[in-house]
């Protein structure tokens, strides 16, 4: 009868082969990632880096007139909520002072004890002076409970004073929650905008940004006139505030785009507009959206130097019209205020303010 041997095991078993071959796919993995030859983010030519940098600016623009509607409307509820707490101030000092007068009256009244006025007549050596202190006494009263009234008032003014101040505090901070937000989205943009445009070499950076926020010709509308004809250079502004407001925008050629920036040194695209009408007494709103609406609409072909021009079709940027179809703006982070055509971006719609 035959001996039964133990099948002998192999040296690798299942689960270690496994293992092994695991291992072994890893690390090849591992040499063609150092070798170069893994995935990598897939390189852009120069003008898929121009596009999509033109993209971001655009991005960016929107979130920052989104920034700049945000900080406007913070700013207004912080000033509400200084008035609103330097009147509770000022009425909690006002009330504090009646307070105190009623404490005197108190303690008087607890000096004289308190003594029923039929006993003091009958216990008075001189019972008309007491009569005649008696109506004096009675009108002090009259006064005393005005007092009173008044303070009744008074507390419930500084309450309501105290709510209106929570609920304004409480915009505020949605205000500020607000900014973070699109301030966090700009960045973000340009951030990406800058890491994208150091791939390129300085030439082909100067050619990603030569033509301002980028979006270029091709994006124009199918709708938009293509032929429209446009007011000569020598076209004068229409009145004195207009012809201030365009020799603002060109004192100003060459200052720096900063986001969120109005003046005077460094501007947005809504700051530099807004700031070249305040040099000339007028005020406008802070935001594209709100400056569009600021005026009278005027279409393409009855512009005039002055009027406001908007682009894109959520109103993310504006220029001031100068004539010959050119207006003066502030581009984006890489160009500074600077004249340039208006069919350089869609256009959106134009308003006269002046």
């Amino acid at each position: 009868m035959a001996a039964h041997r133990k099948p002998r095991q192999s040296p690798l078993s299942g689960h270690t082969v496994r293992t092994a071959a695991t291992l072994a796919l890893a690390g090849a993995a591992t040499a063609t990632a150092f070798d170069g030859t893994g995935h990598a983010e897939p390189q852009l030519t120069p003008t898929q880096v121009k596009a999509k940098v033109a993209r971001l600016y655009q991005q960016a623009e929107d979130a920052t007139e989104k920034y700049n509607g945000a900080k406007e409307k913070a700013d207004t509820a912080r000033h509400r909520l200084d008035g609103l707490q330097d009147q509770a101030a000022r009425k909690q000092q006002r009330l504090n002072t009646a307070r105190d007068a009623l404490g005197s009256i108190a303690a008087a009244q607890y000096r004289d004890g308190g003594i029923d006025p039929a006993w003091q007549l009958a216990l008075s050596s001189d019972p008309d002076h007491y009569l005649e202190g008696a109506a004096l006494a009675e009108r002090a009263g009259d006064r005393q409970a005005d007092a009173v009234s008044r303070v009744r008032d008074q507390l419930r003014e500084i309450e309501r004073l105290r709510g209106a101040a929570r609920v304004e505090l409480k915009s505020l901070r949605s205000r500020q929650t607000e900014l973070k937000r699109q301030k966090k989205t700009v960045t973000g943009k340009l951030e990406e905008a800058r890491r994208l445009l150091s791939r390129l070499t300085p030439q082909q950076q100067a050619e990603a940004t030569g033509d301002g926020t980028g979006a270029g010709r091709a994006s124009r509308s199918a709708s938009e006139p293509r032929d429209t004809p446009e007011p000569t250079a020598s076209s004068p502004a229409p009145n004195s505030r207009a012809a201030a407001a365009v020799s603002y925008a060109y004192a100003k050629l060459g200052s720096p785009y900063v986001w969120g920036a109005s003046g005077p040194n460094a501007f947005d695209c809504s700051g530099l507009v807004q700031a070249a009408y305040r040099s000339a007494g007028l005020s406008l709103p802070r935001t594209t959206y709100a400056q569009i609406n600021a005026g009278r609409r005027v279409s393409r072909s009855e512009l005039q130097p002055g009027d406001l021009v908007f682009f894109y079709s959520g109103i993310s940027h504006v220029g001031l019209y100068v004539g010959n179809g050119q207006m003066i703006h502030a581009p984006n982070p890489s160009a500074p205020v600077r004249l340039a055509p208006i069919d350089q971006m869609p256009f959106a719609g134009a308003t006269r303010v002046a």
